[in-house]
């Protein structure tokens, strides 16, 4: 049984920019990162969306009283084409008196099981994340 689909399209628009949309939701990618992220400002965000998502998600199914979660994702890219991501830091800042634990057992679930975007990627990419709780 195949899984769910996931379709996008873009449409060229002028320069390097285009018109993309997937589902409901459309933004412009601009190679330049101006008008819009770029491809790689795409994917980081991707990734930083999908494991914060997971973290919220597993955090509030744990009923633990989480107020606020932030994520800042910084990504080293090899200096040579394809320059792809060479390693990757994602830190959350988490709002609420959630236990480090919780938050520990969220991020390593997020990593190895539910999140799809890392998933994807190529897994000999070093990939740390780190969190602060502010009560």
């Amino acid at each position: 049984m195949a899984g769910p689909i996931t379709t996008a399209s873009l449409t060229w628009t002028h320069d390097l920019q285009f018109h993309a949309r997937s589902g409901h939701s459309s933004l412009t990618i601009d190679s330049s990162g101006k008008a819009g992220p770029s491809p790689v400002e795409t994917l980081a965000l991707a990734l930083a969306g999908c494991m914060a998502i997971d973290v919220v998600d597993i955090v509030n199914k744990g009923r633990h009283p989480l107020r606020g979660l932030s994520a800042s994702l910084t990504a080293e890219r090899a200096a040579e084409p394809p320059r792809r991501f060479v390693k990757v830091d994602l830190r959350f800042v988490v709002d609420g008196e959630v236990p480090a634990s919780a938050i520990e057992r969220a991020l390593q679930l997020s990593r190895d099981k539910y999140c799809s975007v890392w998933q994807t990627l190529r897994q000999d990419i070093p990939f740390t994340t780190t969190y602060e709780v502010r009560p």
